[in-house]
């Protein structure tokens, strides 16, 4: 029998690469993804999508009633999303308050339920400047409450928290898997913006690869 994990879906590029990461691998996957009040939760549609069509269970956790404890960020509608390389100072606006903490702690309530062992989330090295739950620290000690939490232990696992986008993007690349199913737009609008933190990042990637991003954007309109 093989060993069950939850993977933290947001639909874009990188927990995208993580899913598909864990299914090739052989795991039983479970996928939860959180509407917080985003502004860019046309992400959660294109997670939907991606499940039904890998044969993934997956649950659409709303949070949205924390909506008072997770305000402030430009990504729930406190402030204008900033322009700009992803490591900029303005970037920070972006932060979500104790986001990840929430996320995953509700995951490992999510994971005792469907007795998985783990929960895994997409982290990155290129968070590490801006967001302070993705840091490596961060995710040592979440794993460490997280195996005492309950009687059954759930371990917390960032596998790319050492890797950049780049080298995300190659391993879903590898795969053969196709990057116009993902949302990586901080706006929620009908084209990526191409000139938000997230989207520079992601065009960065392709473009380290020599290919054009699949997703339409706003500048090619």
């Amino acid at each position: 029998m093989s060993e069950t994990v939850v993977v933290i879906y947001s639909g874009g590029m990188d927990s995208f690469t993580l899913l598909h990461r864990a299914i090739s691998r052989g795991f039983s996957v479970h996928a939860l993804s959180f509407d917080y009040g985003q502004r860019h939760v046309r992400e959660l549609d294109c997670a939907r999508s991606v499940c039904q069509k890998a044969g993934v269970p997956h649950q659409i956790i709303d949070i949205t009633s924390l909506g008072a404890v997770m305000a402030g960020s430009a990504l729930t509608g406190g402030t204008v999303v900033p322009e700009g390389h992803y490591a900029e100072e303005s970037m920070k606006a972006t932060v979500v308050p104790n986001r990840n903490m929430i996320l995953l702690s509700l995951a490992t309530g999510y994971a005792v339920t469907n007795e998985a062992s783990a929960v895994w989330y997409g982290a990155h090295g290129g968070d590490h400047a801006i967001y302070p739950d993705c840091r490596p620290e961060f995710v040592e000690r979440m794993d460490a409450v997280c195996r005492i939490a309950n009687y059954q232990p759930v371990r917390i696992e960032a596998p790319y928290i050492a890797a950049d986008k780049t080298q995300i993007l190659a391993e879903g690349l590898a795969m053969g898997l196709d990057y116009g199913e993902t949302w990586t737009c901080y706006n929620g609008r009908k084209l990526a913006c191409g000139r938000c933190g997230s989207c520079q990042e992601r065009l960065e990637a392709f473009a380290n690869h020599g290919l054009r991003d699949p997703l339409p954007y706003e500048e090619q309109a």
